[in-house]
């Protein structure tokens, strides 16, 4: 055994000791409750000796409750016992403007062309649902932010 330090225990050691080793970092975009292991979720698993059938299980029954289809970001860590775990973030805010919107696709020409306009309350509502993802301390800032998003994207933004 090694010599402890003052304050130091065997059991915090052996904790240390415990932890899994990670192997790769995984970030996919999947429709919620309707993965499957066709491409992308299989392609990008099998290298990485993870069962894709058995996260796309686990993967839809955490997303059952939320809206069929809409896109969302997950990270996946791989073990090297080829175990895994993952993280389901929230849907983009380019997904949640374009739906908020009602429309398809962005303009081409985001400053010459507007598609749409977004209301203020439907901005505060798409800031509030992404604030635990968001880089932002308050839902002021996280409104500046989505407004960004949505004014490169064609979205005209109501004052």
């Amino acid at each position: 055994m090694g010599v402890s330090l003052p304050g130091e225990t065997f059991t915090t050691k052996e904790k240390k000791m415990a932890k899994k080793k990670i192997v790769a970092y995984i970030k996919l975009q999947i429709p919620a409750g309707k993965a499957t292991p066709a491409p992308p979720v299989g392609p990008a698993l099998g290298p990485h000796g993870v069962s894709a059938p058995q996260f796309v299980k686990q993967f839809n029954d955490e997303t059952k409750k939320m809206e069929p289809g809409l896109i969302v970001p997950v990270v996946i860590t791989v073990y090297a016992d080829k175990t895994f775990s993952f993280v389901i973030k929230t849907p983009p805010a380019a997904v949640l403007i374009k739906k908020a919107c009602g429309i398809e696709t962005g303009s081409a020409a985001p400053h010459k062309n507007k598609v749409a306009k977004l209301s203020k309350a439907d901005l505060k509502k798409i800031a509030e649902t992404k604030m635990p993802d968001i880089n932002a301390n308050d839902i002021d800032a996280a409104m500046k932010i989505i407004a960004g998003t949505a004014r490169s994207m064609g979205v005209e933004v109501e004052k």
